[in-house]
């Protein structure tokens, strides 16, 4: 990791290597992924199963692309019994929390007649894509799919990719079933995504898109807006360390790591305002780098993007934090709540030393679907809200709208839309 002092060059030079990493970035797999969104939406299922035979290498047809229940049964079967109940309690936990963000329409009614509202309900078919290449993740289904339960969706589908024989991650199925997903399709990459925004004749079109995967189906996704409704374009992950001299080195190196190994262009960062602290972690990053299975992936991600910013005061720390507004942030300091109240853009904020960032990946309930590469500055993590649609109700009585329809004529006719203006005008002649 590259230790430097925090200034506004550094900063910006940081904030400038960062963005390197997003999706829009990578416009060389654009026209690669455009063609197959283009061939699956003309041509459904024979461009599916073309490709998915020549990426994934195994004979996908009509008859085998549905998982079965005797697929689900026997990932059941496979898994540890333990394991399972950890993916039910994980499940509660999630639950739980999203249920908290449910929300109900309203109507407000005024004295002249006038009657305003909001009508809140579920999207009818909701697409999850679940990656099951280099790994597969059932935290992710959990993810996806519950908040998409708890917000009342009609029906869940899911597309995740079978290895050459044919056979789906037993972890991803088993998490499937727990969490409620109506049919699984073994899909991967573009095309899976493609399938889902447009309908195949065998995999159903569905309204809205969420899931992580790699570049190509980022770009799907950014691909299928419009068509559909997405999540996000996530980038690669990340984590921010906000340190003192109180904290443990060990603690934060081993936090740091945790999204380092997820892949090469994941980045690990620390500010701190402690020199004795920054060097300790990195002697201790070193020293789990020797121990960890994945440390050649974690090498590449901190050789390019790992960093140790030298902050000269906890207030400059702060602002570093907001201005990178990375997608997991956690606080060890003296006094983590106060530092807390001054954070402005984070996905998900972690506080004190018990708190480190897989509690939330996995088990705690607020979910890990998170804004990437600054975007917490404007986005939220994933949630109920991002399966609810919304419409708006309104009903004015005559009265209501003779008060009314002079300052509306007069607006429209501002705008040069006399139409507008005669369409409430007629109404007074």
């Amino acid at each position: 990791m590259k230790t430097v002092k925090l200034n506004a060059k550094t900063q910006k030079d940081l904030l400038n290597t960062l963005l390197k990493r997003s999706p829009n970035n990578y416009t060389q797999y654009e026209a690669v992924v455009t063609e197959i969104v283009n061939n699956v939406r003309q041509n459904g299922d024979k461009a599916v199963f073309e490709y998915t035979k020549e990426f994934d290498k195994w004979d996908i047809n009509e008859s085998n692309i549905r998982v079965t229940e005797a697929e689900i049964n026997e990932a059941f079967e496979n898994t540890d019994a333990d394991f399972i109940e950890v993916l039910k309690r994980s499940a509660d936990n999630i639950s739980a929390f999203h249920r908290k963000q449910l929300r109900t329409s309203f109507i407000d009614t005024k004295p002249d007649g006038a009657i305003l509202g909001q009508k809140i309900l579920p999207i009818a078919v909701s697409g999850v894509y679940i990656p099951g290449g280099k790994a597969a993740y059932p935290s992710s289904v959990l993810m996806n799919v519950i908040p998409a339960k708890t917000a009342g969706v009609e029906k869940i589908i899911m597309t995740t990719p079978a290895g050459a024989d044919g056979k789906v991650n037993a972890g991803t199925l088993v998490a499937a079933k727990i969490a409620g997903v109506d049919e699984i399709y073994k899909l991967g990459g573009a095309q899976a995504v493609a399938a889902m925004a447009f309908g195949t004749g065998t995999v159903p079109k569905v309204d809205k898109i969420t899931g992580p995967g790699n570049i190509f189906v980022a770009l799907a996704k950014k691909a299928c807006f419009g068509y559909v409704g997405i999540d996000s374009i996530a980038g690669p992950s990340e984590i921010l360390v906000i340190a003192d001299e109180s904290a443990d080195p060990r603690y934060v190196a081993a936090d740091l790591l945790s999204q380092a190994e997820h892949d090469e262009l994941a980045s690990a960062i620390l500010i701190t305002t402690s020199e004795k602290l920054a060097a300790e972690v990195t002697k201790q990053v070193e020293g789990f780098l020797s121990e960890l299975s994945r440390s050649d992936i974690i090498k590449a991600s901190l050789d390019k993007y790992g960093f140790i910013l030298l902050a000269e005061t906890m207030e400059a720390a702060i602002d570093a934090a907001n201005a990178i507004a990375s997608e997991h942030l956690e606080i060890l300091t003296k006094d983590p709540y106060n530092v807390m109240t001054k954070i402005r853009n984070a996905g998900a904020i972690f506080i004190g030393e018990y708190s480190s960032e897989p509690l939330g990946d996995y088990y705690a309930g607020p979910n890990h679907i998170l804004p990437t590469n600054g975007t917490a500055r404007f986005f939220s993590p994933l949630g109920v809200d991002d399966f609810m649609k919304k419409t708006s109700i309104i009903s004015y009585s005559k009265e209501a709208l003779e008060r009314a329809h002079k300052d509306i004529e007069l607006f429209a006719a501002k705008e040069g839309l006399t139409a507008h203006a005669n369409s409430i005008k007629v109404r007074f002649e």
